[in-house]
């Protein structure tokens, strides 16, 4: 056993939070290493981000992506929700809103793991029953002292239970799910494999099919009965990298999500709007709405 001076002496150990705590199966998938209270709803949370990884970092592993700062947002909202507010694990987690702007001229690869902090301010915590039922906080991510990222997130949370009601008996093991189509290029999409390819080809530029691929390891961490979040955040970074091939970075997200969007129904990714550097993605399905995002390009 080691000696109290040995322990002392030896540098400071570091490892992830449960990866129940961000609803993560892997833990290769879990960004978040520790948390602390610094005041009132207020929080400083502590991460790691891998040099390499197969979606959020960029083809030539000189850059991080954006997109792996809005996971490392949502995961501290859910960190601090099930340990600081109560919220029991099992419940289901439902984002309503995600807004970010990342500084992507902060976000390069060094020649460590970097090691961004997350201050999140809790601003709105609503309750029923004594339970917490919903948050609005905020986030400012920083990295060797810049701000390379600020964000608001609405999400609600419910018990299992009532998430079932909700759902209507469609579980991961119910609904089938049809063989994804044809993506686009990757180099198309800003992506190095065909296999993270979100999108395939219409009769259209601008629209596209969302293409589910429930074996990703990355969007499909685990099981789900639903389109998660994080893949349509992506369809949006792809349609917009699609339209403006070298024309600036998708660096900002303006999203909201209407409502659920379905395993076993097409979706389909349409652009609407396009003013400046800033372009208006929606997701249908059917007649409905289910998500919908403003993109903005950061100038290369």
């Amino acid at each position: 056993m080691p000696q109290a001076r040995q322990l002392a002496e030896a540098p400071i150990l570091t490892a992830t939070v449960p990866r129940q705590f961000v609803h993560r199966a892997a833990v290769a998938e879990t960004f978040l290493t520790g948390w602390e209270q610094t005041g009132t709803d207020r929080f400083a949370v502590s991460a790691q981000w891998p040099r390499a990884h197969g979606l959020h970092v960029s083809r030539d592993r000189s850059a991080y992506e954006p997109l792996l700062v809005v996971e490392t947002v949502r995961q501290s909202g859910t960190l601090l929700a099930h340990t600081e507010y109560d919220v029991p694990l099992g419940h289901h987690f439902v984002l309503q809103e995600f807004e970010v702007d990342t500084f992507p001229a902060h976000l390069a690869v060094g020649p460590v793991p970097a090691e961004p902090s997350v201050d999140v301010h809790f601003a709105e915590v609503r309750r029923r029953a004594g339970r917490p039922a919903g948050a609005r906080y905020t986030a400012e991510v920083v990295l060797d002292g810049a701000r390379v990222a600020t964000a608001r997130v609405a999400f609600t949370c419910v018990a299992a239970s009532v998430y079932d009601r909700l759902r209507g008996g469609r579980t991961p093991a119910t609904v089938a799910v049809p063989p994804p189509p044809p993506g686009l290029p990757p180099q198309a999409v800003g992506r190095a494999l065909p296999a993270d390819v979100v999108l395939a080809p219409s009769e259209r530029d601008d629209r596209w099919r969302l293409r589910i691929d429930t074996a990703h390891p990355v969007f499909f961490d685990h099981p789900l009965d639903h389109v998660p979040g994080m893949l349509l955040l992506e369809s949006a970074r792809q349609a917009a990298w699609a339209l403006t091939p070298g024309g600036g970075t998708p660096a900002s997200f303006r999203s909201v999500f209407h409502r659920y969007a379905e395993l076993d129904e097409p979706v389909w990714i349409e652009v609407f709007d396009r003013g400046g550097t800033d372009i208006r993605i929606v997701a249908a399905q059917g007649e409905l709405t289910v998500f919908e995002c403003w993109v903005g390009l950061a100038e290369e």
